[in-house]
């Protein structure tokens, strides 16, 4: 198929009043989309070598500079600020591997929950069920994907941002190893956490864009050899819900049967993590900082939901900021000696399906799912490991992800060992 159709599908999708395009998007670039469509077409019927990403529709969530358009972060304060001068470093490397940008994603405003209810935009339904949330904070981008208006979906990760939609709408997602990829041109949300990664339905589309975003060379083989897993036996499975529970044991087994081993045992630098976080997370204390000058000008212009949370940092300690960033270096290098003996751990993405939106309408609401929906995913952040997140529930079934989390600048290996175990996934969906 030519890549104008493929695009063309892709905005008729996208401009159907019945869908959720207008929910997904804060920007569509359907004219310039369709010229690089056209230059595509035409240097392939021309036998030009093309790049990697050669006539693949891909989304870029509402952070990413583009030149010439204010970068609003899923915000209405940031609607009127200066014009991005040039694209950021991730959306060049898309656009000269040959990816058609089909627009800007929405997202939680400013990247502040795993969510993904966005007062400002509206928020996109889940693809499985249109009363629950899509997750967050990259909820366009999971919502584009599963929704057919592009094939790949760009978005950041600070504490699950590309994880928690992709399990809550049924796809594929990774999150690198963080600063593998360049975050210059993004808007942050905790320079210490921030990552970015993309969002699709198989993993070799997220390891064909995470190569060309991080500059690396594509791997997608398969890991040889007897893999090693292992599951925390503590914090990831409290309150696991049923669907999530029976998920993720049929996919356990299927891993088994594929030749993984499988042991699980306690991990004590989970809970020490834990204690390090009690006064205080990066996310608070780093986004207090970047937003300061903002939300003395425009704070009435927030999400209340966000700004809550923003606030919030202001009141963490400089002496427990400097005690934090000291416990995780420690606690950094400690992990690192746990994937001597492993290849990886494995649990739940999420513990719960995608709760409905009205079980987080509320204040009270939305910090208890939140705080749910966060605390598995950030474990890879907070220890700076990177991690993807597969799909594992049945035709029917709400969707679950089974996430597998590898050791910092393991990013290649885990993707060539998610490949490998990608067809046993599969075979427990059946």
């Amino acid at each position: 198929m030519k890549t104008r159709d493929k695009l063309e599908a892709c905005l008729a999708r996208i401009a159907d009043p019945a869908g959720e395009g207008v929910r997904a998007f804060t920007r569509v670039y359907a004219e310039h989309a369709r010229a690089e469509a056209d230059a595509i077409d035409r240097l392939r019927a021309a036998g030009v070598p093309l790049g990697p990403l050669a006539g693949r529709i891909v989304s870029i969530k509402d952070l990413f500079d583009v030149a010439g358009e204010p970068t609003t972060a899923g915000s209405v304060v940031l609607r009127d600020a200066p014009s991005a001068r040039a694209d950021a470093p991730v959306v060049e490397r898309l656009r000269r591997a040959g990816a058609v940008i089909v627009g800007k994603t929405n997202m939680t405003e400013f990247a502040f929950s795993g969510l993904g209810l966005n007062p400002h935009y509206g928020t996109p339904g889940n693809p499985a069920d249109r009363a629950r949330i899509p997750g967050g904070s990259s909820s366009g981008a999971a919502v584009a994907v599963a929704d057919g208006f592009c094939e790949i979906a760009i978005g950041s990760d600070t504490g699950g941002s590309v994880r928690i939609p992709s399990a809550f709408c049924g796809l594929v997602g990774f999150k690198p190893t963080a600063r593998r990829v360049p975050l210059d041109g993004v808007v942050p949300l905790s320079p210490t956490l921030d990552s970015i990664g993309p969002l699709a339905r198989t993993i070799d589309d997220c390891a064909r864009a995470d190569a060309v975003m991080s500059g690396e060379a594509h791997a997608p083989r398969p890991a040889p050899g007897r893999i090693a897993l292992l599951e925390p036996g503590n914090l990831v499975f409290d309150d696991v819900d049923a669907t999530v529970a029976a998920a993720y044991e049929r996919a356990r087994r299927a891993l088994e049967s594929g030749g993984a081993r499988v042991a699980r045992r306690p991990l004590p630098l989970l809970d020490d993590m834990v204690r390090a976080t009690a006064r205080g997370a990066f996310a608070l204390a780093e986004s207090a900082a970047w937003h300061r000058d903002l939300l003395a000008r425009r704070g009435d212009g927030y999400d209340p939901l966000v700004r809550a949370r923003i606030e919030r940092g202001t009141t963490i300690a400089a002496m427990d900021y400097i005690a934090l960033c000291e416990a995780r270096r420690r606690l950094c290098a400690a992990i690192a000696a746990v994937f001597d003996e492993i290849d990886a751990l494995v649990f739940p993405t999420v513990p719960t399906v995608a709760p409905r939106m009205e079980e987080c309408a509320t204040a009270d609401g939305f910090t208890r799912c939140n705080l749910l929906a966060l605390r598995n995913p950030t474990v890879a952040n907070f220890f700076d490991l990177c991690a993807v997140t597969l799909p594992v529930h049945r035709a029917g079934e709400l969707p679950v992800g089974l996430m597998l989390v590898g050791p910092h600048g393991g990013d290649q290996r885990l993707l060539a060992l998610a490949t490998a175990l990608e067809p046993h996934l599969a075979r427990a969906r059946a």
